[in-house]
């Protein structure tokens, strides 16, 4: 048995791929701060390890939810951008189809809670400080892009 027996692929994992070096905590709050015009952020510690952000983006108010600091806690970035019902319900959900399809790149549009939303999740594993800036860019930028649109189309109010 040469020197190769002695590397295994848990120490191999450990100098290539360990994101766990990586503060996700502080590069949430950096991109948060450049995207932030009106200094609204806000951050809670709802549980042991896990943040949420909430600030305000244009006309729109984006979460930043991470659930731990491990490979398998996630990255969460959300934003409502109509309340339900709408008018014409079908022709919308067909638009917000074919938009998640062409033009959302790792978002998508989504419902939660009566809500459409734009949303984009991911695991820890591997992310990189430049997937943590465009996870939140994206969402932020798609939700104040489609917020009066989706409005003005289909909002009851």
């Amino acid at each position: 048995m040469g020197a190769e027996s002695a590397i295994n692929d848990d120490s191999i994992n450990e100098v290539f791929f360990n994101t766990s070096s990586i503060n996700h905590v502080e590069v949430i709050e950096n991109v948060i701060s450049t995207l932030d015009e009106d200094n609204s952020a806000m951050v809670s510690h709802p549980q042991e390890g896990a943040y949420l952000w909430k600030f305000k983006y244009g006309t729109v108010e984006v979460f930043v939810q991470l659930t731990g600091s491990s490979d398998e806690d996630t990255i969460t970035v959300w934003s409502s951008v109509l309340k339900l019902p709408a008018k014409d319900e079908p022709k919308m959900m067909r638009q917000l189809l074919e938009m998640n399809c062409t033009s959302t790149f790792e978002a998508r549009f989504g419902i939660i809670e009566n809500q459409v939303v734009v949303i984009s999740t991911r695991t820890l594993a591997e992310l990189s400080p430049g997937e943590v800036s465009r996870l939140i860019t994206i969402v932020a930028t798609i939700a104040d892009d489609s917020d009066e649109p989706l409005e003005a189309e289909f909002g009851m109010a």
